[in-house]
């Protein structure tokens, strides 16, 4: 099974591209975390990914997709994946389908988790971390039991700059421009199932599942 799951900031697509690789015994494959794991391994990709994130650069697709290609030439996806994080725009849509198809192994299932802007502006600048111990809260869905204080710790929390109502929008805005013409890549291609992304996290998953076997069956189009 080969998956990629696609979802606006705040939609909790990495919380459930975790659960589902779990559930199916496959691998979780983030580009977040690639970039980390290459900067700590010292590889030559790892150290010209260093060099983009230490001036503030985006890593351009090149860089991107080479390491995308020696990720899931490793054991472990050998048996299928979940794609978390990439790809971004379609681009580099099409540049893992060539990689896919050389080895033939296509994409089985995009997942697309989708909640309303408002909801998402919600969760994203409700967001409050403790500055001292990094405990996270939200002061809509996970309050504190003392406005402003951690349980943990007692620490003062406070919301990071780029979770201000401003910047969330901004970056949501973002996301749109790159994400709709990936949406249509993958819809034209009969692989694209929608989730309603703002159900509570067990439906989520639920749904998910159905959407997975609806792929399974060769069905096409949104679920």
């Amino acid at each position: 099974m080969r998956l990629v799951f696609l979802g606006a900031p705040g939609a909790g697509k990495g919380t459930q591209a975790v659960r589902l690789a779990e559930a199916e015994g496959i691998a979780h494959v983030a580009t977040g975390d690639m970039f980390r794991q290459a900067v700590r391994d010292g590889t030559p990709l790892g150290q010209e990914v260093k060099r983009y994130l230490d001036q503030g650069q985006l890593v351009p697709d090149e860089v991107t997709i080479a390491l995308v290609r020696e990720r899931l030439s490793r054991p472990d996806c050998q048996g299928g994946f979940v794609l978390d994080g990439f790809p971004r725009t379609v681009a580099q849509a099409e540049a893992l389908d060539r990689m896919l198809e050389e080895i033939g192994a296509p994409l089985d299932c995009v997942l697309e988790l989708e909640v309303p802007e408002e909801e998402l502006v919600k969760r994203l600048s409700g967001r409050r971390v403790c500055s001292a111990c990094g405990a996270n809260y939200n002061i809509y869905s996970h309050p504190p039991a003392a406005e402003g204080r951690c349980d943990r710790c007692g620490g003062t929390l406070i919301q990071r700059s780029d979770d201000s109502e401003a910047t969330v929008r901004q970056r949501l805005e973002v996301y749109r421009a790159q994400t709709l013409p990936l949406s249509e890549y993958y819809r034209r291609q009969g692989k694209l199932r929608a989730v309603d992304g703002a159900q509570a996290p067990e439906a989520v998953a639920a749904a998910i599942k159905e959407a997975v076997r609806s792929c399974g069956r060769g069905g096409a189009g949104s679920s």
